[in-house]
């Protein structure tokens, strides 16, 4: 029978997935001869046998395992080998890599039913993993994905773990983590000072100090969190106390779905996305009909808010609380049921900085937060914070998904973009390829400016890109542009600082691989524009590396500048002084509002700003839902969940209206607002009326400019309530409509967009620091 011998590289997510042994099997099953290795671009094999079951292989070898994902695959003839009659698995090459790391996975349920057999070796053994499941991208240190280029390096296996590894019919053949509890880490248990403890059961101890209302702080995958019992408030009330977090919403965990289906209430999908391998938070509907009222559910986890942030467990450790919760019961059946235990999970960021990822730098940063400690002896390379989605939008892309490529419309030059100031986040290209960092958080303290170094140095570390541009945001003043502005320097790089509200929109236009112009609309808080002004709400016409402002909304002035964004009674006052009705600042606000209603008359520190966001923050002031905000977006988020609690409403008749210079004008509705309506019916009719105005406004632009093809950017298309009411009118009306879905569209995505910038720019355009192509009012 006539043999042939073959040549296929594949690319794409198949190192630490069980690629190989998958190979092996596959290879073996049809008789075939040859090897399988791991390269530096992904795997590459040789393999040879008769014509027909080298057919029936390679169509069997797309259809890989449940964590792999082949890009592309490329077959060539070799010469046959006449000696050769096994197939095996190689030691893995070298060369410049362009292999794609593999991100952490949920516990699959196989090594889940074994952590809960008690007659199985690793029964509740807290790092149970295998081919399908476990850690990845936050243990490795280097490509090819090896246990010597992985924190687990230092353990050696025993003598039952090595067979299995070296078993081609065990699951756990070359799973690089493998580990059981005679060779792999362990848990320890630390009092709130930092002593180790002896304890005879570290699970059994945590839970018991949670029951009894203390905050633990537990080592994960990717950080530390903080933790404790959801439904004990007073135990919450002291986590934000400790932790210095008045208001912003908390996540919980429950063990299954059924858990928490008392609470929340979702769609087949985002139910679906919860029990993804990913394990994202997911924002569901609380079930109450308004989370602000006396009854509301676990008070003090999300205050006034119409969506819970919920998870499911996603480490064996995670699970092993929760059976240690419903008494240790044997197998895996009682996860069918619903369990009472909830807890609190949030990131072990003490005062907004990085997550804490070691044991040592847990003790010091946690001290006075924590009540005591559950680590363990598996070193975290790459921090990584939990991802969260709402609806089908990354609100935070981080573990489960980073590093994961974004496919580009073309290949181009390496680029390492640094994003912005806030929800900041790194980019680096090569090729056709974006590999965006994890979350890495506000750039307003000096650890989380040396994180964004340690992201810099990582990324750039493991996947091996010297980058050839530098791009960053438009302000030079963000930590992340004067990093940027250094590092170009010291390499004798090129640098482009890409516009704020351009990077947004070239976000969206990466991951769809649109090359043709389109318009944007992006909707978000604040932007340095190209004229030097704080845009906020831009229409815009982009076509790659350039862009056009078409329109804006009507500015309003900040009085106070920063703080206003803090205090939304500032931007309530604004809107009544834009209105005339400057005398009713002080009757609203009383006498600290005397100060700010003689700084909009005389225009004295006042800066304007077109903002989305502002105009949402003077709809709450004026409907007094909140003088105040304790986080970033607080005001616009509880006039969301005032909207979900109305349901629909219509827009107000004669809200709007279009300037001849294309400027969009609400202060008609802001008038309305103002006159003392409920609010409930205030924040539906203002959300209605902003969706009619928006998608009016687009219209007016789609007839000048002849497109009907539109991407929507910006954090405040993370509001549910106005993204569906503005896409269900615009489709109705026949436009394209492009939103972010592998990036947030919030300032998360930022970096993906200069990226996209940056690699679309001539080569003229990086001589100067800024971005050339404009055309700014």
């Amino acid at each position: 029978m006539r043999q042939q011998r073959q040549a296929i590289q594949i690319r794409g997510q198949v190192q630490g997935v069980g690629f190989r042994p998958f190979v092996y099997r596959l290879a073996t099953q049809h008789g075939l001869s040859g090897s399988v290795r791991n390269d530096s671009a992904g795997v590459d094999i040789e393999v040879q046998g008769d014509m027909a079951a080298l057919g029936n292989f390679l169509a069997a070898l797309r259809q890989p395992p449940p964590l792999a994902r082949i890009d592309s695959f490329s077959i060539g003839e070799l010469p046959e080998l006449t000696e050769e009659s096994a197939f095996v698995i190689a030691a893995s090459g070298s060369g410049l890599v362009t292999a794609d790391i593999t991100p952490d996975t949920a516990i699959c349920s196989r090594c889940l039913a074994e952590m809960l057999d008690s007659a199985d070796r690793r029964y509740r053994y807290p790092f149970i993993n295998c081919t399908d499941c476990g850690p990845r991208y936050t243990i490795t240190a280097a490509l090819p994905y090896d246990r010597l280029n992985t924190s687990m390096a230092g353990f050696p296996l025993c003598s039952a773990c090595d067979r299995e590894y070296h078993d081609p019919g065990n699951r756990r053949f070359h799973a690089q983590p493998n580990a059981c509890p005679v060779c792999g880490p362990r848990l320890s248990w630390r009092d709130a000072q930092g002593h180790l403890l002896a304890v005879d059961d570290v699970i059994a101890a945590a839970l018991e100090r949670l029951r009894t209302g203390g905050i633990l702080a537990i080592k994960g995958l990717g950080g530390f969190h903080l933790v404790c019992d959801a439904q004990n408030t007073a135990a919450v009330e002291r986590l934000r106390q400790r932790k210095q977090r008045d208001a912003k919403p908390f996540a919980v965990m429950a063990a299954n779905p059924a858990s928490l289906r008392p609470w929340v209430v979702g769609d087949a999908e985002e139910w679906r996305r919860l029990e993804a391998p990913q394990r994202p938070i997911v924002l569901l509907r609380r079930r109450y009909d308004f989370p602000g009222t006396v009854a509301e559910p676990l008070p003090g986890v999300a205050p006034h808010l119409a969506h819970l942030g919920v998870l499911l467990p996603y480490t064996p450790l995670h699970y092993l609380l929760f059976h240690q919760a419903a008494g240790q019961p044997e197998g895996t059946p009682w996860l069918e049921q619903p369990q009472p235990l909830l807890l609190v999970m949030t990131s072990a960021n003490p005062g907004g900085e990085p997550l804490v990822i070691d044991d040592e730098e847990a003790v010091r940063r946690l001290a006075g937060i924590a009540d005591g400690f559950v680590t363990h002896d598996r070193a975290i390379l790459a921090r990584c914070d939990d991802s969260v989605i709402a609806g089908e939008v990354f609100i935070r892309r981080a573990r489960g998904y980073t590093p994961q490529a974004i496919r580009l419309p073309a290949a181009g030059p390496s680029v390492l973009a640094l994003g912005g100031y806030l929800k900041n986040t790194i980019c680096l290209t090569r090729d056709d390829r974006a590999y965006l960092s994890p979350h890495i958080g506000s750039l307003d303290n000096a650890e989380s400016c040396r994180v964004l170094e340690e992201a810099v140095e990582h990324l750039q570390q493991i996947l091996r890109i010297t980058p050839e541009r530098i791009a960053c945001d438009l302000h030079p003043d963000f930590p992340s542009s004067r990093l940027a502005a250094i590092y170009a320097a010291e390499r004798g790089l090129s640098c482009i600082a890409v516009q704020h509200h351009h990077a947004h929109i070239a976000a969206i236009m990466a991951e769809h691989g649109l090359r043709e112009p389109v318009l944007g609309l992006a909707l978000d808080g604040v932007g340095l524009g190209a004229d030097g002004g704080l845009w906020g709400g831009e229409l815009l016409r982009v076509e790659g590396a350039n862009f056009a402002r078409l329109g804006h909304l009507r500015p309003m002035p900040l009085p106070g500048g920063d703080r206003a964004a803090r205090e939304p009674w500032r931007l309530a006052a604004a809107a009544l002084h834009q209105l005339g009705r400057g005398a009713e600042i002080s009757e609203r606000f009383g006498p600290k509002a005397t100060l700010i209603q003689q700084m909009l008359e005389r225009r004295l520190h006042t800066p304007e700003t077109s903002s989305a966001g502002r105009l949402f923050d003077a709809a709450a002031g004026l409907l007094k839902l909140r003088e105040v905000c304790a986080y970033e977006g607080q005001a616009a988020m509880e006039l969301e969940a005032l909207a979900h609690q109305y349901g629909p409403a219509p827009a107000l008749k004669e809200g709007f209206h279009r300037h001849d210079d294309g400027v969009l004008d609400l202060l008609p509705t802001l008038a309305w607002l103002a006159d003392g309506v409920d609010a409930g019916i205030g924040a539906a009719v203002f959300h209605a009326t902003l969706a009619e105005a928006l998608s009016a406004w687009l219209d007016w632009a789609g007839e000048q400019s002849g497109l009907r093809c539109v991407a929507l950017g910006g954090g405040c298309f993370l509001n549910r309530w106005l993204a569906g009411l503005l896409r269900t009118r615009l489709d109705a009306m026949g436009w394209r409509v492009f939103t972010a879905r592998l990036a947030p569209p919030n300032d998360g995505g930022l970096s993906l967009g200069q990226a996209w910038v940056a690699a679309e720019s001539p080569a003229s355009a990086f001589s100067l620091q800024q971005e050339t192509p404009s055309n700014s009012r």
